[in-house]
């Protein structure tokens, strides 16, 4: 009876099941009498649920005559055990009790260091089992003890770790201190499971104005965004559900009180409360905010803006080494640059210069026309050429005549650019893989082969600061450079593909065989 108080005692303290804790035992017996009996005998140890009563024995199979035996002392064959007893047949299994064990001091140091072992195991898949489905929840814990910056936290049922990168900047702590932090990842590893905290995570943010605010709380105002730079400064986008309710003023609170009890948590970290819009242009400027914008121009196939804002409204929009600007473009996932009025309308006249001589150089038509064109937004040749005739005649003074004939130009244009490609590309060694990727304009390709990038793998092998560099920040953004730089690499992972298949006889046919027959 001892025995099963002992196992009810260590289940209790471990939140583990006590048949686990029994069968620990079980096994560190079984292990005592392998020690006593030898190693190469096959026995069992049961301990029995009700009593407590250990039994202890020993098990030897029966095998053919004819069969080669591997371990006497765990096996014999069918004509040995028929003189045991006769009506034994291959398969049984012949049971012999043994006395109870005397633990000596060895014995019972091996039992002790079984059970420990088993009853671990056990706890730490329980705690796997228990955190890995609460990742983005927000703890309580008291730090155990902290090294080098990283703090371990006891959290009651399980210990996790918040390391010095994930806790806010100057924030300093002591054994013993109470800390809150939300869960950001579990792994099972090796040496158990491991929960990892962060107190600099955006979604710390959120969670905190959630437990704050029970307007989120319950649905009715939604997060739609977080930027933070942890310790100094935030912004977070929301938007009500309900038109009677300013989403903004909710999460304020009563003389700033529920924003308070945040910055108060995240160490005095200054928070921007941003009202959500879908309207991008009204967004930004809600997200610049303290600073006023006076003018935003979209490019939304790049996903970039340019802002305009008064002289004096500058250093503000930018802020201190470029916060502001930096956590609006987090927020609203656009690349944001900020600019002067007199800076903004200035690349404006430069641009629409650029673009009205390129069309009167290409389309060989009158400044008039060329500057309807890039008032109504073309940047390029292709795309005259590409937009429907009915959409053309849309703008103001062009007729079906002229929209037919602008379109016949175009097309002209970008044929006769297509024959110099080809010419450019014997004359200079440009491979047909790199003139066949998709995405590439026929002046980049051109460009790629005066720098001497003439096959897809050297196109491949470049970074995304080089391929800027050869065709210029004005022509392609960083994203679209490394869109480019990542289709160009495609086929390496299609040949690493083909080589697995090749080597490995059920990837490919056999597979395909195989599964077909199924």
């Amino acid at each position: 009876m001892e025995l099963l108080q002992v196992a009810d005692a260590v289940a209790r303290d471990k939140n583990i099941q006590r048949d686990i804790v029994l069968e620990a035992m079980e096994e560190a017996i079984q292990k005592a009498g392998r020690s006593k009996y030898g190693h190469d005998h096959d026995i069992r140890a049961h301990i029995d649920r009700r009593t407590g009563g250990i039994e202890l024995k020993r098990y030897r199979e029966v095998v053919p005559n004819d069969a080669e035996i591997e371990n006497e002392a765990a096996q014999l064959t069918e004509d040995q055990a028929k003189r045991i007893n006769p009506d034994l047949k291959v398969g049984d299994f012949i049971i012999d009790s043994l006395p109870p064990l005397d633990f000596g001091r060895i014995a019972a140091q091996t039992a002790k260091q079984v059970i420990v072992q088993k009853v671990r195991d056990a706890e730490r898949k329980r705690q796997y089992e228990e955190f890995k489905d609460r990742v983005g929840e927000i703890v309580n814990g008291v730090v155990k003890r902290v090294e080098y910056g990283n703090v371990t936290v006891d959290l009651g049922r399980a210990e996790a770790l918040l390391r010095r990168d994930e806790c806010l900047p100057r924030e300093r702590f002591e054994n013993g201190n109470r800390v809150r932090a939300i869960i950001y990842d579990v792994r099972q590893e090796n040496r158990g499971p491991q929960i990892f905290l962060s107190r600099s995570h955006p979604e710390f943010m959120a969670k905190l104005f959630m437990q704050e605010v029970p307007e989120i709380y319950d649905g009715i105002i939604e997060i739609k965004a977080v930027a933070r730079d942890p310790g100094s400064r935030a912004k977070i986008a929301v938007i009500s559900r309900d038109s009677s309710i300013d989403p903004v003023g909710a999460c304020v609170g009563m003389r700033g009180s529920r924003v308070q009890a945040v910055v108060q948590e995240l160490m005095g970290e200054k928070i921007d409360i941003v009202p959500w819009t879908q309207e991008i242009g009204t967004f930004v400027v809600n997200a610049l905010q303290p600073a006023e914008v006076s003018r935003v121009v979209l490019d939304e196939e790049k996903k970039r803006m340019d802002v305009a804002v008064p002289d004096d409204q500058l250093s503000l929009a930018i802020g201190r080494r470029g916060q502001n600007v930096r956590l609006a473009s987090i927020l609203t996932g656009w690349d944001i640059d900020i600019l002067t009025e007199a800076e903004e309308s200035e690349r404006r006249a430069e641009e629409f210069k650029t673009r009205s001589a390129l069309f009167i150089e290409s389309l060989d038509v009158d400044d008039v026309i060329a500057h309807l064109l890039v008032a109504e937004g073309f940047s390029r040749v292709e795309e005259i050429a590409e937009t429907p005739i009915y959409e053309l005649n849309q703008i103001e003074g062009f007729e079906e005549e002229i929209s037919t004939e602008l379109q016949n130009r175009a097309k002209a244009w970008i044929e006769a650019k297509q024959k110099e490609l080809k010419e450019k590309q014997s004359e200079l060694g440009i491979q047909d893989d790199l003139v066949a990727l998709e995405g590439l304009r026929p002046d980049w390709i051109m460009k790629l082969g005066e720098s001497d990038v003439k096959t897809l793998d050297d196109l491949a092998d470049l970074a995304a600061d080089e391929l800027l560099e050869i065709l210029g920040t004005s022509a392609i953004t960083t994203s679209e450079a490394n869109d480019v730089i990542m289709r160009a690499r495609a086929h390496w992972f299609e040949n690493d593909n083909n080589d697995e298949a090749a080597a490995d006889p059920g990837v490919g046919n056999g597979a395909s065989t195989a599964a077909t027959n199924a």
